[in-house]
């Protein structure tokens, strides 16, 4: 089964999906239960919202993977379960970071999500929304948010659930 949770920032979509993910994992003969993190502690505001979720997560049994890039390349058990958390960081450290793959970000995410999906028995995303307030910005900033949106369709296509969060509550679009 894979799921995209899609939501606003504060919208309680990264536990929902750690409660979607734990269910799936309990009802799948107790094999691999994979937390993939994608946020680098670049700053402190970082650093408290990673200390968070590994509290969110700390009594649930994921085993964390940290993968800010290449997801291809992650190493992943056959028949898991995995909770990947979240796809704009991994979008930012792809076409940011200095070791990222640029301008080729969302065909390298699309083959990691590919790669997760050869592997995983159930997969659960959380993806951001990212596109309603209404500001302009600079032109990386705006390339960001066509990634973000081409990543979001694309995953929106191949998922079996798609939910959005709206102030805690999950709105199922698919």
């Amino acid at each position: 089964m894979f799921y995209l949770v899609y939501g606003g920032s504060g919208s309680g979509k990264s536990e929902y999906a750690e409660n979607i993910a734990v269910e799936l994992h309990e009802n799948s003969a107790n094999d691999p239960f994979i937390y993939i993190a994608t946020m680098m502690a670049a700053d402190e505001e970082a650093k408290k919202k990673i200390m968070r979720h590994r509290e969110m997560r700390k009594n649930k049994g994921f085993k964390t993977i940290e993968a800010y890039l290449n997801l291809k390349e992650t190493n992943i058990p056959d028949n898991c379960t995995i909770l990947l958390d979240c796809l704009s960081n991994l979008l930012a450290n792809e076409m940011f970071a200095s070791n990222g793959s640029g301008e080729n970000a969302v065909e390298e995410i699309r083959n990691g999500i590919e790669h997760l999906l050869d592997k995983a028995e159930n997969l659960v995303i959380v993806s951001n929304d990212i596109f309603s307030d209404g500001n302009i910005y600079d032109e990386m900033t705006r390339q960001y948010i066509s990634n973000m949106g081409k990543i979001n369709q694309y995953l929106a296509e191949r998922a079996d659930k798609v939910l959005e969060l709206v102030c805690g509550i999950p709105i199922y679009h698919k």
